[in-house]
Parts: structure tokens; C-alpha cells; sequence
């Protein structure tokens, strides 16, 4: 059989090829470009290691930077609050005296109307007490005839008042 001995003479020198090609493509891309690739992705893979260190430590620092920032806040409100808290004390005593002096005054005013007001009133309550008297010596003599001395008429309306 001729044709199997060509099968195996045509597969021999198929198969010596494959393995130079197996061969070749193991030692080109397995020795030569495989170290390369290898060493790419190891750099990468170390390139984002740092990144993610340096961003974690940035992280870090960001959030010491912003409670060191609310630590501040709430600083400043303490002490706008102090501040305000203060103000409003010292307005409220000041409020507080102005409000005496005011009642103070009022209170001496008041006093001094009164005063005047009382003096009026006897001024008023005597003159009516006179006018009430001789009209009484008036009207008595209009009436009865009588003479009333003035004395006894101012006499008569006190009276009558007080009652």
C-alpha cells in the first residue's frame, strides 16, 4: 500500500513543522513576549496599588481636614452664641434701667400731678363752698326774707357737703 506510506512520509513532515512552529511560537511569544506582557501588567497592577494607596491617604487627610473644619463650626457658633447670649443680657439690663428711670420719673410726675391736682380741687371745692354759700344767703333771703350772715351760710354748706 503506496498510499499509507505517502500518508506517513506527508504527515512526518507535517508533524516536523508543527513542532517547529509549536517550537518557534513557544520561544518567541513564551520566552520573549509573554516576560514583556508580564511585566506590564505587573506595573499596572503596582501603578494602581499606589493609586489607590495615595487616594485612601488623601481620603484620609480630606476627612481629618473636615472635622478639623466642623470642629471650627462649631467653634464659631459657640461662640456667636456666647456672643449673642451676652448681648442679650446686657440689653435686657439695659432695657431693664431704662424702664426704672422711666417708671421713676412717670412715678414723680404722677406725684407732682397729683399734687396739683389736689390743690385744685381744695382751690375749687372752696370756691364752690362760697359761691354755694351765698347763693344759700340768696336764696334765704329771696324766700324768707331773712338776712343770713355769711358766717352761718358757710357754716350750713359745709355741712351739707360733708354729708
Amino acid at each position: 500500500m503506496p498510499q499509507i506510506a505517502q500518508i506517513a512520509a506527508t504527515y512526518a513532515s507535517q508533524i516536523f513543522w508543527l513542532l517547529i512552529v509549536f517550537g518557534l511560537i513557544y520561544f518567541v511569544i513564551g520566552k520573549g513576549m509573554l516576560p514583556k506582557i508580564e511585566a506590564t501588567v505587573d506595573a499596572r497592577d503596582h501603578k494602581i496599588a499606589s493609586d489607590l494607596a495615595a487616594a485612601e491617604a488623601a481620603r484620609a487627610k480630606a476627612d481629618e481636614t473636615e472635622a478639623a473644619y466642623r470642629a471650627q463650626i462649631e467653634e464659631a457658633k459657640a461662640a456667636a452664641m456666647k456672643t449673642a447670649q451676652e448681648a442679650k443680657a446686657a440689653s435686657t439690663a439695659e432695657a431693664e434701667k431704662r424702664v426704672k428711670a422711666a417708671d421713676a420719673e412717670l412715678a414723680a410726675k404722677a406725684a407732682a400731678a397729683d399734687g396739683l391736682l389736689k390743690a385744685a380741687q381744695a382751690r375749687a371745692l372752696g370756691e364752690i363752698e362760697s359761691v354755694a354759700a351765698e347763693a344759700a344767703q340768696d336764696i334765704v333771703a329771696k324766700v324768707s326774707g331773712l338776712a343770713v350772715d355769711k358766717a352761718a351760710a358757710e357754716t350750713a354748706v359745709k355741712a351739707a357737703l360733708a354729708a
